[in-house]
């Protein structure tokens, strides 16, 4: 989803901090009746921050209101965007009991946005000035009480890019030991001990919903059949 659009008759000088206040809505020119399309061949170069304005601050995330000149376009255009400040995903697998088919730990949680239940693999927000890695460390401590000894970069991606300025980046745990959880005092979590064949076909039978785990659990187990994982 992306947000309303708008033009401008002239290229508006760039301001000095993408932090700066946005000049009013009115000052930009309604679009004409045909929306202009992007120029055509392969675009390049990055897009010119006109200004970006504070719309909503919150605890978890902001949402500034940018106008911006894309690649592509000679008019500015109005975008909403959501900026945080990252999150990590941690899957960690059992291997101890039975290697050929490894238990992923996976935690079911009620998503108030989703109004329902989730299986999930741990996740949680990066804390301004957190290194990734210990993000991830310090989450899956919280959230299941697990540590681990062996820690592997799967990917990093945008959660979803249209709106949401946020990257995730997803940990593969491995020679996991129990331990004790300290969830937040609004963290309710079940941990769901799940063999990696049944949450595989949890994913392909559409019982689980939820993106980040999705893309962590088919990622590692298309490594695990194509034999990479040694050098993941």
């Amino acid at each position: 989803m992306t947000a309303p659009k708008g033009s401008s008759s002239r290229k508006p000088a760039p301001l000095t901090s993408s932090t700066s206040t946005a000049a009013d809505r009115s000052a930009i020119p309604p679009k004409s009746s045909e929306e202009e399309k992007p120029r055509s061949g392969k675009l390049r170069g990055k897009a010119e921050l006109v200004s970006s304005k504070l719309s909503y601050q919150g605890k978890v995330f902001s949402v500034y209101t940018d106008t911006v000149i894309e690649p592509g376009y000679s008019r500015a255009n109005i975008r909403d965007v959501i900026r945080h400040n990252g999150s990590i995903v941690v899957l960690a697998v059992d291997e101890s009991s039975a290697p050929e088919d490894p238990n992923i730990i996976l935690i079911r949680q009620y998503r108030h946005a989703a109004g329902q239940f989730l299986l999930e693999l741990p996740a949680g927000r990066i804390e301004v000035g957190e290194a990734p890695l210990a993000a991830a460390k310090r989450e899956m401590i919280e959230e299941t009480g697990f540590r681990a000894r062996r820690w592997t970069l799967l990917t990093k991606y945008f959660a979803s890019p249209g709106f949401l300025g946020e990257w995730m980046q997803i940990y593969l745990a491995r020679d996991i030991r129990e331990g004790q959880a300290t969830p937040e005092e609004d963290e309710h979590i079940e941990i769901v001990r799940t063999p990696l064949s049944k949450a595989m076909e949890l994913v392909a039978t559409n019982r689980i919903h939820d993106g980040k785990t999705i893309i962590g659990l088919s990622l590692y187990s298309a490594a695990r059949s194509s034999g990479r994982l040694p050098t993941l």
